[in-house]
């Protein structure tokens, strides 16, 4: 077969091997299987039996992954440790990234031997791996066939393979990027969503921090928000399903200075944290390379979102760090949608309470006091006894029912801190929840400013014996009927102001030789705080039933 004119014949009969391995080496988009192909086919083309791709990080400065042809898996687990790339020859080649070839490798001063159970080495062929201009890492190729050296011929076929590599390999980049800045437009896309379609603030952030962890690939994600102390506390974790999350509710100290720096609004980028100084936290040495980026918005900090990897695990690349920052800004923003709106929902709640509150005290309440007044009227005028009761229990009821609905005009008329806070509140929170299991709803009556009056430790027990009270009455008492009284104007035996909890029932009271077990708990509780409590008739027919008063110091 007649040669390519000014092709030696060595070449020539390799040119045809070269142009099926560029086809080769072109023909998928995924990196890594790209760095095989190249590597197999350097060892073809220039006999040689070993070959290697060493892959640098984005600052040149040590191997993110290497790649190897000819060494069986059983012997690169003997060897274990893989090249770093910061010293020996491929230290070397990344100082000085040009042509490398040696007839004896052990015998170079750059050398630095090769490690325990490495397959004996001497020639050696080296040159870099460009994209676009940019260093991407170290061809090389060892030991030819015969024990003959590498000459310009291989080095020429090396060259022309790494350039093609090179381009392939970019483009597998550029896929790689575009695929991976489209899920994090995903996951920003889903955050916004699944923080605009409701919920609290709590799943949030949840949302937030497995949303970060998922699109990261990292271990956790993790969102600190300023504490009361002045540190960050972490309020959301999202981890793998076979880690817990014990780290949910560490406050970090102020004094970190990794702390002041995420409360300033900078992004922190820890290569390993168990090496950093700056990482003080425990829990954070347990992982390697961390991202911390600041969940911010038109000047607004809201805290920080970490992703931290495992130990071991390769560092965040400065593309990654890019989509973090920009994910947290949009998960920032969604959040502060997502707060306005449930502020617009919560204004609405309370302006159509307002209006509830006004019609109940200006017509209902007006017009029951109203009727009771006409009926006290009719009571007076009436000779005979059985209807005078008859209306003198009607305008009781009424009286009651009054009480009843001011009491709810005066919850409805609360803002949210006295909501959360209130005792009235907690009492009745106890009555509905009581209610389901009874099969019906107390009835309740507020006398005095019991939210302004009664202190936090005394309200606290009561709503505990109320609790009490409540659950007896359901276990034991079979009661269709259940009043529940507290006075803050009460006054205890000894002349002091109190407050006393009354809950009284018509059910089947106490026998005799009962347990007592649950009243001996209201009284242990009155009389730690000075106060008392008992028992006596109920409100059933003659006396029926139980009523139960619990008092003490307010």
């Amino acid at each position: 077969m007649p040669t390519p004119q000014g092709l030696s014949t060595d070449l020539a009969v390799r040119l045809p091997q070269l142009l099926e391995a560029m086809r080769s080496v072109d023909s998928g988009p995924e990196p890594r299987s790209l760095l095989q192909r190249i590597c197999e086919t350097a060892a073809e083309l220039t006999g040689a039996r070993y070959a290697a791709i060493g892959v640098v990080d984005e600052d040149g400065e040590r191997l993110t992954d290497f790649v190897f042809h000819g060494t069986d898996e059983p012997t690169a687990r003997r060897i274990g440790r893989r090249p770093d790339g910061c010293k020996g020859l491929l230290g070397a080649l990344a100082r000085n990234p040009e042509p490398m070839r040696l007839a004896d490798l052990t015998v170079d001063p750059r050398s630095c031997g090769l490690p325990e159970h490495h397959p004996p080495m001497r020639t050696f062929l080296g040159l870099p791996v460009r994209v676009r201009g940019e260093v991407f890492g170290t061809l090389y190729v060892t030991e030819k066939h015969g024990g003959m050296l590498f000459d310009d011929h291989d080095l020429n076929l090396v060259r022309v393979l790494a350039t093609e590599a090179g381009i392939a390999v970019g483009n597998a980049r550029l896929y790689e990027a575009a695929q991976q800045h489209e899920r994090w437009i995903d996951g920003s896309v889903a955050v916004t969503t699944a923080l605009l379609s409701g919920g609290d603030a709590d799943d949030a952030l949840q949302v937030v921090a497995e949303q970060a962890r998922r699109l990261s690939r990292s271990t956790a994600g993790i969102v600190l928000l300023p504490s009361d102390e002045g540190g960050l506390e972490i309020v959301a974790v999202a981890v793998a399903a076979d880690r817990p999350s014990e780290a949910l509710g560490t406050v970090i100290p102020p004094d970190s200075e990794i702390v002041a720096e995420l409360l300033d609004g900078q992004a922190v980028f820890v290569q390993d944290a168990a090496t950093d100084p700056r990482v003080t936290s425990g829990f954070a040495r347990d992982y390697g390379p961390i991202m911390m980026v600041p969940l911010q918005s038109e000047g607004r900090l809201l805290g920080s979102l970490v992703t931290p990897r495992a130990r071991g695990e390769r560092p965040f690349t400065e593309a990654e760090r890019t989509l973090a920052v920009q994910f947290a800004s949009q998960a920032a923003l969604a959040l502060i949608m997502a707060e306005t709106q449930r502020d617009r929902e919560r204004l609405a709640v309370y302006e159509d309470r307002d209006r509830i509150a006004r019609d109940l005290h200006d017509l209902v309440i007006q017009r029951l006091f109203a009727t009771g007044m006409m009926l006290g009227s009719t009571q007076r005028r009436s000779a005979v006894p059985e209807v005078r009761d008859g209306v003198g229990k009607a305008v009781d009821e009424l009286d009651t029912t009054i009480q009843e609905i001011r009491t709810a005009v005066f919850a409805l008329q609360q803002s949210p801190a006295d909501t959360s806070a209130g005792l009235r509140t907690r009492v009745l929170r106890e009555i509905t929840m009581a209610a389901v299991p009874l099969g019906f709803t107390p009835s309740h009556r507020f006398v005095g400013p019991v939210d302004t009056v009664v202190g936090d430790m005394v309200g606290k027990n009561l709503v505990a014996a109320l609790r009490e009270a409540l659950s007896n009455a359901f276990r034991h008492a079979r009661a269709s009927r259940i009043d529940v009284v507290v006075d803050a104007n009460a006054t205890l035996p000894d002349g002091s102001p109190g407050v006393r909890l009354t809950v009284a029932d018509d059910g089947v009271g106490i026998p005799e030789g009962g347990r007592r077990s649950g009243l001996r708990n209201l009284e242990r509780r009155a009389e730690s705080l000075g106060g008392d409590s008992g028992h006596g008739p109920g409100i059933g027919e003659n006396g029926g039933g139980t009523t139960v008063v619990w008092e003490a110091p307010r």
